[in-house]
C-alpha cells in the first residue's frame, strides 16, 4: 500500500457506471452519514494496484440526481471522514473550441462559476477564506498527464470549465458568451465540487469528458435525434475508456503523489479569519474532520 496516500474518484456521466463495474467487485460498500446528510450513495472502498482507493457515483444509483440535486457538501466531507487526501472527479461536458474534439480528454486547469443557489462553503458560522487561484491541483496534473504520455493516450492538458446550473444545455446565445468568455468545455457539476475540496483540504483534480460541440458549432449533417444521441453516447463511451485508460496507467506509479505535497493540503493554514477561541465549540466538532488538524483536542 502507498503510504497515506488515499485517492479518491467521483465518477460523472459514462465514466461512473465503468468504473463501478471495472472496480466494484474488487471493493466493499461504505454508507455514509454526515452533517450535510447522505452522500449521493454508498462509497466503494478498496485497493487497486496497491492504492487504496474510494469510489463515489456523483449522481447516485441509476443516475437519479441531477446536477443540481447532487449533495456536493455530503459527497466531499465523507470523503475526507474516510481519509481520502487526494481526488480525481470526471464529467461528461460540451466542448467550446473547435480542436477539443467530443470523445478526447481534458485535464481541466481553470473554472468559471454559472451556478446559483448551491451551497458553496462548509463554513458557515465562521470566516473561511481559501485561496482558490488554481483550483485544480499541480501536482495531480502533472502526474495524470505523464500517466497519459506513458499510454499513449492524446490529451488536452489544460482548459478552462464553465460551470452553468442546469439542467437545460445552453441557449446558442450562452453558447457564444461562453466561448466569448475563454471557457473550452461547459458542464454542471465541477461546482461547488472544487471548491468543497479545496475547503476539505483535499487534493482535487478534473478529467473533462467532451461529448459534443455544445451548439454554438452548427451540426455537420442533418440527423434525427436519435441518430445525434447515440453520436453523443459513443463520444461519452469513448472518453471514458480512454479515462479509464488514464486512471489505470496513474495508479502504476503514484510515487508523485506521496513525494510531492499538494498545496491544497495546507489550504486552511491561514484561511480561518475568525477568532478561533469564539468560534463555538459544537460546530468545531462538527467539522472536526475538515479543520480539526487546526483545533487540537
Amino acid at each position: 500500500m502507498s503510504g497515506n496516500l488515499f485517492l479518491g474518484i467521483i465518477g460523472g456521466s459514462g465514466l461512473g457506471e465503468r468504473l463501478a463495474g471495472e472496480f466494484g467487485a474488487e471493493m466493499k460498500p461504505v454508507h455514509a452519514e454526515t452533517p450535510f446528510g447522505r452522500p449521493s450513495g454508498p462509497i466503494l472502498v478498496g485497493a487497486l494496484l496497491g492504492t487504496r482507493v474510494a469510489f463515489l457515483a456523483r449522481h447516485g444509483e441509476g443516475h437519479l440526481l441531477n446536477p443540481s440535486e447532487v449533495p456536493y457538501r455530503a459527497n466531499v466531507f465523507a470523503l475526507k471522514a474516510l481519509g481520502v487526501t487526494h481526488l480525481i472527479a470526471s464529467g461528461a461536458t460540451g466542448s467550446l473550441r473547435e480542436n477539443i474534439h467530443p470523445g478526447e480528454i481534458v485535464l481541466v486547469d481553470q473554472f468559471i462559476d454559472r451556478t446559483v443557489g448551491r451551497p458553496r462553503t462548509f463554513y458557515e458560522k465562521a470566516a473561511v477564506h481559501v485561496e482558490f487561484a488554481e483550483p485544480v491541483c499541480p501536482v495531480m496534473r502533472r502526474w495524470l498527464a505523464r500517466a497519459a504520455a506513458a499510454e499513449g493516450l492524446a490529451i488536452h492538458d489544460g482548459g478552462t470549465y464553465i460551470c452553468m446550473e442546469g439542467p437545460a444545455f445552453s441557449t446558442r446565445a450562452e453558447s457564444e458568451m461562453h466561448r466569448a468568455w475563454g471557457g473550452d468545455l461547459i458542464g454542471m457539476t465541477a461546482l461547488p465540487e472544487a471548491r468543497l475540496a479545496r475547503e476539505a483540504e483535499i487534493a482535487y483534480a478534473l478529467i473533462g469528458l467532451p461529448t459534443d460541440y455544445d451548439c454554438w458549432r452548427p451540426a455537420s449533417h442533418t440527423s434525427p435525434t436519435e441518430s445525434l444521441l447515440r453520436e453523443i453516447i459513443g463520444n461519452l463511451n469513448r472518453a471514458s475508456d480512454a479515462s479509464v485508460r488514464l486512471i489505470r496507467a496513474a495508479l502504476r506509479d503514484v510515487s508523485p503523489l506521496r513525494d510531492h505535497p499538494s498545496p491544497a493540503h495546507e489550504a486552511l493554514s491561514l484561511a480561518i479569519w475568525s477568532d478561533r477561541g469564539r468560534i463555538d465549540d459544537a460546530e468545531i466538532q462538527r467539522l472536526r474532520p475538515l479543520w480539526g488538524r487546526l483545533f487540537p483536542k
